[in-house]
């Protein structure tokens, strides 16, 4: 018999930008192509697919999207690409603007057609091998394969994440409990890309959380919009307390992080599950976005300075060795320079261990885009930088703290190039958004959760021995 030669493995390259929750949509989508035959690569010069899960949310993430997506089409254009996929909240915020600025696109995905990747691979390879042809139009004189779009309304209960092809470090894994938001924030947009509130059932975050820990991972981070409103859709009561006892039962793990709770649904019962809990890390991710009643009130955050410091005084004194990370907002239209003021002093009082800070922008189509008082970007920009320096002082202040002490780390990866050196985070600090651990020690491995002691503190890193 003649030798047949054997056919090439098809590739896709992809590149996730945006939020965690968006990450965990981009590994949904990337596991669905390696079922479907295809294979993840590093770089997306030579392969066949470049898929670009996009981020709509704020306006210098849009412009890093476009110029995502128009350096694949570049890379399409000199013959070093096939085929580029948008999806994400960008393609669902601008498809059709999106389809008239790139006619390069062979693909535009919405959030809820996530699990539709496979559709439109094959729509594209049956287009080009011949047989059922995709809709062309001729601009110039030049044919042009019109983009197919598929878009879904959001989906209760949510998409399953599961069978996914993590991207991040292996023994961490993000954990989404539910989709979508209820909250009227006058700033953001969320709610009109990722529709209502829908929470996952406990038991099918149970069998996702499995599969993660069985692939590996060590560290969980459970992440939603609002992370404390889980389950209030599905009846009457917050079930973040439940959930939470219920994966600290998985002994394959070894931490569980919470990000993104907003600062209401907090009950005594998640208090106690947070503080009694083997895995549950002594970290939580509140975004507060102000102090100023004035300024919540136009912000529509339904919740006051008043209730803020209580809450803050319950978690104080109710979870131990609690670090709080927050998110600050500054420039909001019509904020005072003396609002400000009662801003920074809030911060310098309440010394958050984690903190970040953004200046407004205006988003089309939000209600914080009709109100008056609008301020100039030298102004927002510069409270921010004011924040910031603050804040800066503060952090480095409790780092220094720790000099001596000692502490659990987790092992991320290895110094290069230093023997017994290793990068680690501590209960601290999540991925990306906080600082790091300098460890040095022998015949460590990352996923290892080990005792150090902190020899020195250098800025928002730590440096410390096994």
């Amino acid at each position: 018999m003649p030798h047949k030669e054997p056919t090439p493995q098809r590739t896709f390259a992809l590149i996730s930008l945006g939020c965690p929750k968006n990450l965990v949509d981009s590994e949904r989508m990337a596991g669905l192509l390696e079922r479907e035959g295809y294979r993840l690569v590093a770089e997306p010069e030579g392969a066949d697919l470049a898929l670009v899960n996009t981020c709509g949310f704020i306006d210098y993430a849009r412009q890093e999207s476009r110029q995502a997506i128009e350096e694949m089409l570049q890379l399409k254009q000199r013959g070093r690409l096939r085929w580029v996929i948008v999806a994400g909240c960008l393609a669902e915020r601008d498809k059709e603007a999106l389809a008239e600025q790139f006619p390069g696109l062979d693909q535009i995905i919405g959030v809820f057609a996530r699990d539709d990747i496979v559709e439109a691979v094959r729509r594209l390879e049956d287009g080009t091998k011949g047989g059922r042809h995709l809709p062309s139009r001729t601009e110039g004189g030049i044919a042009r394969i019109e983009p197919v779009s598929i878009f879904r309304p959001p989906a209760v209960p949510p998409l399953s994440d599961a069978g996914r092809r993590r991207i991040t470090l292996p023994h961490v894994a993000y954990l989404k409990i539910a989709e979508g938001c209820n909250r009227s924030c006058a700033f953001c947009s969320i709610p009109r890309l990722r529709g209502p509130y829908a929470s996952k059932s406990i038991e099918q975050i149970i069998a996702e959380a499995e599969e993660l820990a069985a692939d590996g991972a060590k560290e969980l981070i459970l992440v939603a919009q609002d992370t404390t409103f889980y389950g209030l859709d599905l009846g009457d009561r917050a079930m973040l307390a439940e959930l939470l006892r219920r994966l600290d039962g998985i002994e394959a793990l070894g931490w569980i992080r919470l990000m993104y709770l907003y600062p209401m649904h907090i009950t005594d019962e998640l208090l106690e599950t947070i503080a009694g809990g083997r895995r549950i890390l002594p970290y939580l991710d509140i975004p507060l976005q102000h102090i100023n009643d004035e300024v919540l009130q136009r912000m529509r955050r339904r919740i006051g300075r008043d209730d803020t410091e209580k809450l803050l005084d319950r978690l104080r004194e109710r979870i131990g060795s609690l670090v709080l990370r927050t998110t600050l907002m500054t420039g909001f239209p019509g904020e005072t320079e003396e609002q400000f003021e009662e801003l920074v002093e809030f911060v310098e009082r309440r010394r958050f261990e984690r903190l970040g800070v953004f200046d407004f922008r205006d988003e089309p189509g939000t209600f914080s885009a009709e109100l008056d008082g609008s301020l100039p970007e030298d102004v927002r920009i510069a409270r921010r930088d004011r924040l910031m320096r603050v804040q800066q002082a503060i952090t480095f202040e409790w780092n220094a703290s720790w000099v001596g002490k000692r502490l659990p780390a987790m092992i991320d990866r290895r110094v290069p190039g230093q023997e017994g050196a290793y990068i680690a985070r501590g209960h601290a600090d999540a991925p990306e958004v906080d600082g790091l651990i300098y460890v040095t020690g022998e015949g460590l491995q990352p996923g290892n959760i080990v005792d150090c002691e902190v020899v020195a503190a250098d800025g928002y890193d730590l440096i410390a021995v096994v």
